[in-house]
């Protein structure tokens, strides 16, 4: 991730972490030469003990360590995500550079807990150059065929060790640098498809967590198109000319007061192999991000309690980036268009005000009752444009948009809409594998008559029931066509360490996207 400055004295990005690189090998963990830490898996046992997994056995007779009493002894019950960390100052006979052996409980070895066990084991060991685990090896359903259990474990390593800084002296802990995943044949395209998940949650999760003083919509517009550049992706930027020569009001009017103007974003994704003929053949998913690269609330102001975390409020737009750019490392099969609307909603003489009227793409028109309801604003004008001029199967935007969300559903799981059945069950079934659970609203129509307006199309400020009437605004702008609104403010924010969630910004959704978008046919069921 690159940081061009706005000015020369601008800010400039400090050079951040990478996440664990991943390897497989069949040897046993403790017959992995160079790594100085190995972690066996615990499991409970029958009779209230614990079970010690593959390539415990051996390595306990290497060190003439009791480990099974040792797990004991430091209270394991084999819960998952349970740590000992059990010195070995003087090596092992096989492995010198062995330091650390890790018990690390899995629990019914189900994917939430092999995930959650690879968070674990990313705390114990970060600083560290490499570890050797037998952890996957645990689950029965680690196969090319459904390698879910081994999505879970590696993305559950590498966002436990998630890192942020922005420090003169460098980040205070470092990933562990090498995850070798030992006792058990790993399918190589199957560990790279793991891998792909895993790191697009990182990509969104750091992009969200950037500062505001230099993320911008232009500093994003240039990730944006980075990302096209490395991914194989068609890329085209709208800056603020473009946007009011084709009619983008919506977008214009929230980034009006920023010193720094608003931006479409789009990237275009075509699969692998596939002629230019039969490309246009293929249906078209749209992806839609919010991408408020910092919400002040604009003239209807934010507390200042609620403001320090909205740099975040972007991580709807981060979501698809990150999506974007890993569809080809998960076969995608359908063709895909991401859009981000970004903006900065700021307070100036140039500010949207309460009462304003705006005209979206397409000739829609609302009323501005609140203009910290501005997500729904940019996000309009980008579905009026998916569905106008891309044809979509299927559109799906993602979006940090309201507060009332997180009073419904806490902060451990997201909002879904969907106006098809089949779209919904395919969205909830991915977030539930990839481990970004979603809980499905009514699009409830008697709520409709709260977005009236006496001189506009609708008011943005309709009150009460506000996750449900936000999408209610939302949907006239994609029409007839399948659509699925994820509002996932709920999970925005972390509030405190929890697995394989990180302080700070979460960057939810790009996991569970990729799971849905790279299944053998994402649009089976779905009407289009």
């Amino acid at each position: 991730m690159t940081s061009p400055a706005t000015r020369a004295s601008g800010p400039v990005l400090p050079g951040q972490v990478s996440p664990p690189e991943f390897a497989a090998s069949e040897l046993p963990p403790g017959a992995i030469k160079g790594v100085d830490v190995v972690a066996l898996p615990v499991l409970p046992g029958d009779d209230g003990g614990v079970l010690l997994g593959p390539g415990a056995a051996e390595l306990a007779d290497e060190l003439g360590l009791d480990l099974v009493g040792i797990a004991e002894v430091h209270g394991l019950t084999g819960a998952s995500a349970e740590v000992a960390v059990v010195p070995v100052p003087d090596g092992a006979p096989a492995n010198p550079a062995l330091r650390v052996v890790l018990l690390v409980g899995v629990g019914a070895a189900r994917p939430i807990d092999l995930r959650r066990a690879g968070a674990a084991l990313a705390k114990a060991a970060r600083d560290r150059a490499a570890v050797a685990t037998s952890i996957p090896a645990v689950a029965e359903d680690v196969s090319p065929d459904d390698p879910v259990a081994l999505e879970a474990f590696v993305a559950g390593t590498m966002l436990g060790s998630f890192v942020f800084h922005w420090r003169s002296t460098g980040p205070e802990h470092q990933p562990v640098r090498r995850v070798v995943l030992a006792g058990a044949a790993t399918d190589r395209a199957a560990l790279e498809r793991a891998v792909a998940l895993g790191g697009a949650g990182w990509r969104s999760r750091l992009l969200a967590t950037v500062p505001s003083n230099l993320k911008n919509p232009a500093w994003l517009a240039a990730q944006a198109t980075e990302i096209a550049a490395a991914s194989g992706l068609g890329a085209r930027i709208w800056d603020e000319g473009d946007l009011d020569r084709d009619g983008f009001g919506g977008i214009l009017a929230v980034g009006a007061a920023s010193a720094t103007p608003p931006r479409l974003i789009r990237l275009d994704y075509t699969p692998g192999g596939v002629s230019a003929r039969a490309a246009k053949k293929l249906p078209v998913v749209v992806l839609v991000g919010k991408g408020i690269t910092f919400d002040s609330g604009g003239l209807s102001i934010k507390p200042a309690a609620s403001m320090g975390s909205m740099k975040r409020d972007m991580t709807g737009g981060a979501v698809v980036l990150a999506t974007m750019a890993a569809l080809a490392d998960v076969d995608c099969p359908v063709r895909v268009v991401g859009l981000v609307a970004a903006a900065e909603n700021a307070i100036s003489g140039r500010a949207l005000r309460p009462g304003d009227v705006i005209r979206h793409h397409g000739g829609r028109t609302t009323e501005v009752g609140n203009t910290d309801a501005e997500g729904r604003l940019v996000l309009a004008d980008a579905l009026a444009y998916a569905t106008a001029s891309l044809d979509p199967a299927v559109v799906v935007d993602v979006a940090t948009l309201t507060g009332a969300v997180k009073v419904a559903l806490g902060q451990q799981i997201g909002g879904l809409f969907a106006n098809d059945d089949a779209l919904a069950a395919a969205l909830d079934t991915a977030g539930a594998r990839a481990g970004e659970p979603l809980w499905r609203f009514p699009l409830y129509r008697g709520y409709e008559d709260k977005l009236a307006s006496k001189v506009a199309d609708a008011a943005n400020d309709p009150g009460g029931a506000g996750a449900i009437t936000a999408a209610l605004f939302l949907q006239p702008f994609v029409g007839d066509v399948p659509w699925a609104h994820l509002d996932i403010a709920s999970v925005g924010d972390v509030e405190k360490e929890w697995h394989e969630w990180t302080v700070g910004p979460s960057g939810f959704g790009s996991r569970l996207l990729l799971s849905w978008l790279g299944s053998a046919d994402p649009l089976a069921g779905i009407r289009t």
